[in-house]
């Protein structure tokens, strides 16, 4: 019972705040333009099918599955001073190859509530838990595709032609929302996530899916000041967590803002290390100089008992701005987490500004040797874009840049390795890259190996695709 009235309490409340919040919404002043809704950022009007795709060089014959990536698209055209580029409606973008051919290429809302209402259609199946916008990444699970966001909301399960099935918690088995960024363990097929609710703030648990789909474990792990905990990252023994000073902001909220979170100096920043199977009681917390992360790359344990942990570093974030994110200083950082002294010591390994950092992930949790970064502008980050992609070689300590020429805008690129693959980046990079001249948009293909040379193939759409965020590779198999 107390848990039943705890909630009614916490849903009263929080209806009295979302009141607040949407009068002063309708009163902010819209004079101003968002970068987030303008330029390459517009959002697109509707949902297109191209089976028409030009190809410049050979798509490798051995990939046959589809390209898929998620990110915010508003249906209806929001108020500019209110909006956040982190909530926008959720749009897939994706193509489909197979035998050396691109098929098609797709473009599909996913159906929330709000997107159904606006194309008249009924609203898809399955429970929310209060918002169904899932905007942030979509990964292959247990022969599925599922769409995910954080802080509150459940997955959604996304079939063959981006057609929205159903909003899923896993089959029912996960009780409450899940995270944007979980990993799946190469060696047991887990998933493992770090998840957080806005409205319950106090609270973070640890939710680990079964190689079938299903929620086994959901361990409640108690915080302060609601942390934004976008990503984790897994290594042999842990799960590591990302304790940092983004944290919930009412004042933001009751002011009509529709993100909640800011820049909070009187956060203690830390790193948590949990064992796998462990309890809150068995974290041990390694603090950290200020600083905030969305992506760590990978993570590794060290036979001296330390951990390794490969990161994309924010010197502050969301401090100023309540449109998008704002930080100037972005370097790719090697982070020595040391649970005997419980401190954690930072070295640059690449002072650029980057982002999206990915592993080749079958070697997820274990030593690797090369990471893969989206580059930059170091003027105006995430608005702007450097032209470029990077690879870092972590044991030759060098750096290898692939430029994608003027006017580009590549965003995150996944590593696919070959079937036959005999080294670590033996496989290739996909991703999309926006030609902001032409207006068009290209799915690249690089060979890993060779990341300085043309490309493998590009696969031209005849569309410009906005900025996103995640995406991954789904093959057929």
């Amino acid at each position: 019972m107390p848990n039943r009235i705890e909630a009614l309490i916490r849903s009263t409340v929080s209806r009295g705040i979302e009141t607040v919040a949407d009068i002063n919404r309708h009163f902010m002043k819209d004079d101003a333009p968002n970068p987030f809704l303008e330029r390459v950022h517009a959002p697109l009007t509707e949902e297109r099918t191209c089976t028409e795709l030009s190809v410049t060089g050979e798509i490798p014959s051995e990939l046959d599955g589809r390209y898929l990536r998620n990110g915010p698209n508003p249906i209806t055209p929001p108020k500019a001073a209110a909006h956040h580029w982190f909530f926008g409606d959720a749009m897939l973008h994706g193509v489909r190859l197979r035998a050396g051919r691109a098929e098609w290429y797709r473009n599909r809302w996913i159906r929330g509530l709000a997107v159904s209402r606006a194309l008249g259609e009924r609203a898809a199946p399955g429970k929310r838990r209060r918002s169904d916008v899932v905007n942030t990444n979509i990964v292959p699970h247990a022969g599925r595709a599922w769409a995910l966001v954080e802080a509150g909301a459940q997955p959604v399960r996304i079939g063959q032609q981006l057609e929205t099935i159903a909003h899923d918690g896993f089959g029912g088995t996960l009780s409450r929302g899940f995270s944007a960024h979980p990993h799946t363990d190469p060696d047991t097929g887990e998933m493992h996530a770090i998840c957080y609710d806005a409205l319950s703030p106090e609270i973070i648990h640890h939710v680990v899916v079964d190689k079938h789909g299903d929620v086994r474990r959901e361990e409640r792990i108690h915080v302060e000041h609601g942390p934004m905990i976008h990503d984790c990252m897994i290594t042999q023994h842990y799960v590591l967590i990302l304790d940092l000073p983004v944290t919930f902001s009412m004042k933001r909220l009751l002011a009509g803002y529709v993100f909640p979170f800011a820049w909070n100096d009187k956060h203690r920043a830390r790193v948590g290390l949990l064992p796998r199977e462990g309890t809150e009681r068995d974290i041990v917390w390694c603090d950290v100089d200020p600083c905030f992360v969305f992506h760590p790359c990978n993570g590794f344990e060290t036979p001296d008992g330390k951990v390794i942990l490969d990161v994309c570093v924010h010197n502050k974030m969301f401090e100023r701005s309540k449109q998008g994110p704002d930080s100037q200083r972005v370097p790719f950082e090697r982070w020595t987490i040391d649970p005997a002294t419980k401190r954690v010591t930072r070295a640059v390994i690449d002072e650029t500004a980057q982002e999206f950092p990915r592993p080749n992930e079958t070697r997820l949790g274990k030593p690797y040797r090369y990471a893969y970064c989206m580059g930059l502008s170091p003027r105006d980050a995430f608005v702007e874009s450097a032209t470029c992609l990077y690879k870092h070689d972590l044991e030759a300590h060098t750096r290898q840049v692939h430029d994608f020429g003027p006017d580009s805008v590549p965003g995150e690129f996944v590593f696919v390795p070959r079937a036959s693959a005999s080294a670590e980046d033996d496989g290739w990079l996909m991703g999309y890259v926006l030609d902001a001249s032409k207006q068009t948009t290209d799915l690249v293909i690089l060979d890993a190996a060779r990341f300085e040379a043309m490309p493998q193939a590009r696969i031209t759409i005849p569309y410009r695709i906005p900025p996103g965020f995640h995406g991954n590779w789904f093959p057929e198999s």
